[in-house]
């Protein structure tokens, strides 16, 4: 946490790819006295920001260290293979790892799909950014297999893509310090979880005491069969004051009531 105590800021890290701007814009509506400041880090250099404290949380590629880090999954991404829009891979609607087996496949360095063994033909070398490779592909010298948001991040529209549909996935999590659980890291895991304000996990509710003494929700509502109005209870089946219909029937009650609608007079 950085800042004055006053005014704290949340720093989130992202890894390229990821978009925070739903949650960042939900941060701003509910805390708009704690700041929330969005940076960007690569997607291998993620977990050294949070170990080294310059970040409280952040948006990951897994797999990261879960004897450091807690990580809560928030989605897989789809596979695609970026190519260009007049390649033959784009007439059909999907493809498989057997279709580039003919291809010439780009591995850069900052890949993050982890290939036990990358498909098609290999580049003659590594390209040391997924940018790079697309800017290969663009100059039609082969093939990018990437996560679909790095396709749509680094899109060009000389350029397309097609999923994928046996190959590796990555999957995002927001990931922090397991000794670093703040209360800001807390309240930026609510508004992923989409808790609501009134949350029983988001910030505590005030309360109010009731007449013995005993804290109650603003809310709590009287007792079952607590009088609402002086002078007279409530009965449990009509809801009905006893002394009103004393008052309607002659002071016969509710007995008296129950004869008069049946045409029947009150035995005595």
């Amino acid at each position: 946490m950085t800042g004055s105590e006053i005014s704290p800021t949340f720093r989130l890290a992202y890894v390229p790819g990821a978009t925070p701007g739903k949650w960042a814009r939900i941060w701003s509506e509910r805390y708009p006295d704690v700041p929330l400041a969005l940076v960007q880090v690569p997607a291998a250099g993620a977990c050294g920001v949070l170990c080294d404290g310059a970040a409280d949380a952040g948006i990951v590629r897994l797999p990261v260290d879960r004897t450091y880090f807690h990580a809560i999954p928030l989605y897989t991404e789809t596979t695609v293979v970026v190519v260009p829009k007049d390649h033959l891979v784009t007439a059909a609607d999907e493809i498989t790892l057997a279709d580039l087996a003919d291809e010439v496949v780009f591995h850069p360095l900052d890949d993050v799909l982890g290939w036990e063994q990358p498909p098609g033909e290999p580049a003659f070398e590594r390209p040391a950014t997924t940018a790079d490779a697309v800017e290969l592909v663009a100059a039609g010298v082969g093939l990018l297999v990437v996560p679909q948001s790095l396709a749509r991040l680094h899109h060009r529209r000389d350029l397309t893509y097609r999923p994928v549909v046996d190959a590796p996935q990555s999957s995002v999590a927001l990931a922090w310090p397991q000794e670093a659980t703040t209360d800001l890291v807390d309240d930026f895991i609510g508004v992923v979880r989409g808790r609501t304000v009134n949350s029983t996990r988001g910030r505590p509710r005030t309360t109010e005491q009731s007449p013995d003494g005993r804290p109650r929700s603003a809310r709590q509502k009287p007792a079952a069969g607590a009088s609402t109005r002086a002078g007279g209870s409530r009965t449990a089946k009509s809801g009905r004051s006893t002394s009103g219909a004393r008052e309607a029937y002659g002071g016969r009650g509710v007995r008296g009531a129950q004869s008069a609608r049946r045409g029947r007079p009150k035995r005595r």
